[in-house]
């Protein structure tokens, strides 16, 4: 799939990538998951989305070929990235997809930048710690770079060739789930736009968090598919899912997107 066009925006200090796909009036935007790339979460389900319109994927803070701030990362800062890099590119409203911690970035988009926000598609993400499932952070504090999955390093590495980088990322990924910020209920159920809840049974979200959102997001749907994190997209950590699984989930996508 060739992007439309590629390129970079000056963003709050970093150096901001960005691809476009396809034509529309409102723009998807696609947020990744932590220590991701464009490709590496979405690279099987753009094919499939830019059908449905126009697409706009981001990188966030040191991730890929984004630069890095001598800042943590964090979920508000990452939000306000996106809004200032669709501001610059004169995005006036837009649709946003965000899976796990992009969703986590799209329910701040949402709580505290509604003008910008006509729908969103939030998979797999948490707006709590307690979403999390028991145990994940057994030993989080103690994982080094030899524990990041080989496909995301590999990802990562392929557009952007520098380990200090890679290196970077992954400390500023592992230090902000560490430091986990919450939004509030009250901030969920601030959020007024149009909501697409989805979350796999066997997920690293419970799905019980996920309900707990669709209830505080009035007129809010939710999906619980079979399968794991990130299978349903087609996220490179799940290479033996099926263009089938894929293209069920793009259509209850465009289905929501198109109402």
């Amino acid at each position: 799939m060739e992007t439309q066009k590629a390129g970079k925006e000056v963003v709050n200090g970093i150096n901001m990538y960005y691809e476009i796909y396809g034509e529309g009036e409102i723009p998807l935007v696609l947020i990744h998951g932590g220590g991701s790339t464009i490709q590496s979460t979405f690279g099987r389900l753009i094919p499939f989305l830019v059908a449905t319109g126009k697409i706009i994927a981001v990188e966030l803070q040191a991730h890929g070929r984004t630069s890095d701030r001598d800042e943590p990362e964090s979920f508000a800062q990452d939000a306000k990235d996106v809004i200032t890099l669709l501001k610059q590119l004169k995005i006036a409203k837009a649709n946003f997809l965000g899976f796990s911690n992009g969703g986590t970035t799209t329910l701040h988009i949402a709580a505290h930048y509604p003008d910008v926000v006509n729908k969103i598609i939030v998979i797999s993400a948490n707006y709590q710690r307690e979403g999390l499932i028991e145990g994940f952070y057994n030993g989080f504090g103690d994982a080094t770079i030899d524990h990041m999955p080989e496909a995301l390093k590999t990802s990562f590495l392929e557009v952007n060739p520098d380990q200090n980088a890679l290196q970077t990322m992954f400390e500023k990924d592992k230090q902000r789930m560490l430091d986990f910020v919450d939004l509030s209920d009250n901030d969920i159920s601030g959020i007024k736009s149009q909501a697409l809840l989805m979350v796999a049974d066997r997920d690293v979200i419970m799905p019980e968090h996920v309900v707990k959102i669709s209830r505080l997001i009035e007129g809010s749907r939710l999906v619980i598919l079979p399968g794991f994190h990130g299978a349903m997209i087609g996220e490179n950590l799940n290479p033996d899912v099926s263009d089938k699984t894929i293209g069920f989930t793009v259509h209850l996508i465009e289905t929501f997107l198109n109402q």
